[in-house]
């Protein structure tokens, strides 16, 4: 039985830690989530009495914490983000949201079903879960602090940040396809598809985009424009109010039956846009910051204990297969297809492809659809191939991450100064605008 004084010992060196690490790593291959989860693998191996970790079991735990992790993390990457919304601005963005995202769970479906020979259901839900991207698990590849331009945000990191932001919840309707399918059996009848399609995709999204609209328009007043200085919090500069404005964007949309994390994501996004040049967002957005680092190093912790207790053992040869060529091939492959034509250039196109990292939304999603039907296989080879897939795209995109986002870096300064007729060089604009 571990003790109290144990606990507050180990969550206080956590904290600590996760205050340090970030900036031990900055610049090398490796990054924050990868070293805490190598903590929770070498944890195991002290001769320390440790709970057994149990997501079936403790699945509910496992479920709310991953939310909360997840909807923080989409308020940070909201309110980080400098452009403007637009078609044009977007276009990356909607690309790999309507193409990469459909054709990956298609294919992902497909080799599930072929190589595991996992029921429909299965191999639906399988797909929908590791659908979404997670830039938070390598912070070289998504946007930094907000600032006042509008235009500092390179291709790149932009349409990483952006997809994550928005497909965290378009992954919902997949999910609930796939949960309906296992409760009708080897196929939907045609009412049940009427109402997949009004419902859970038209319905619940739309919802979630107007909530998130109308609780950022409302917030974007209260923050910035309210007559009474006592209510116009922008002025008292208090960064837990991020907190309270995700979980009221989130629990009010919820409530509406919508879709919660497309809510959050819009609300931080219609914040930004109430005053973009307003300091208080770089307030906001580093204490949503910090409380996302700290989430993000207790579940990777928990994640490496996990593993090392024999998470893995159900995990075959096939299904390590599927997670391979989903990082490796369909992945990257949608990817570049998906932003041909866009602004980006054929370099940008191919690490924008490649960084497609699966995260704590995944295991929020897996936890999520095991609390509602049965999917005709067993929930210890659904969770370990998950956590496979995570293991294995922490780890990859982890190390890789620094060194390619470094390169283009210094590829895009070469180039701009290159053009540059200033003698001091190019600012920071006129870098993030070089295509590759």
């Amino acid at each position: 039985m571990i003790s109290a004084d144990f606990l507050f010992a180990l969550f206080g060196a956590g904290a600590l830690t996760a205050a340090v690490v970030p900036r031990l790593v900055a610049g090398r291959p490796v990054s924050m989530p990868l070293v805490f989860l190598l903590c929770g693998l070498a944890f195991q191996l002290l001769p320390v009495p440790l709970p057994q970790i149990d997501p079936v079991r403790d699945r509910l735990w496992v479920e709310h914490l991953t939310e909360v992790c997840v909807i923080v993390s989409l308020m940070g990457a909201g309110l980080a983000l400098n452009r403007p919304f637009g078609h044009g601005r977007w276009r990356t963005s909607g690309r790999l949201l309507g193409v990469t995202m459909p054709l990956t769970i298609a294919a992902t479906a497909v080799l599930a079903w072929w190589l595991l020979g996992w029921p429909v259901a299965a191999a639906l839900l399988l797909a929908a879960v590791l659908a979404p991207t997670d830039p938070v698990l390598a912070s070289e590849v998504r946007v930094g602090a907000p600032t006042e331009s509008e235009h500092d945000e390179d291709e790149v990191r932009f349409a990483l940040t952006s997809e994550a932001g928005l497909n965290d919840g378009l992954a919902f309707p997949v999910v609930m396809a796939a949960i309906a399918l296992a409760g009708a059996g080897s196929s939907l009848p045609g009412g049940r598809i009427g109402h997949w399609l009004l419902v859970d995709v038209g319905y619940r999204c739309v919802i979630g985009v107007l909530a998130g609209l109308a609780v950022g328009k409302l917030l974007g007043w209260l923050f910035f424009r309210a007559s009474q200085s006592a209510m116009r919090l922008s002025e008292h500069r208090e960064g837990f109010v991020a907190l309270g404005a995700t979980f009221f964007a989130y629990g009010l949309t919820e409530l509406a039956h919508g879709y919660g994390f497309l809510a959050v994501f819009v609300t931080a996004c219609r914040i930004r846009a109430a005053e973009r040049a307003h300091g208080y967002h770089t307030v906001l957005h580093d204490f949503v910051e910090q409380i996302e680092r700290l989430l993000t190093a207790a579940l990777l912790f928990l994640l490496g204990t996990f593993i090392a207790q024999g998470a893995l053992a159900p995990l075959t040869w096939q299904g390590a297969v599927v997670c391979l060529l989903l990082l490796l091939a369909v992945r990257p492959l949608t990817g570049w297809l998906a932003q041909l034509g866009t602004a980006a250039g054929p370099r940008e196109r191919a690490v924008t492809a490649f960084f497609g990292i699966r995260g704590i939304g995944s295991l929020f999603y897996l936890a999520y659809a095991l609390g509602t039907e049965g999917f005709r296989v067993p929930a210890e080879d659904l969770w370990a191939l998950v956590t496979f897939t995570v293991l294995v795209s922490v780890a990859l995109h982890g190390v890789t991450a620094t060194p390619v986002i470094s390169r283009l870096d210094h590829l895009r300064q070469l180039q701009a100064r290159r053009k540059s007729h200033v003698r001091h060089g190019p600012d920071e604009d006129d870098v993030a605008k070089e295509r590759l």
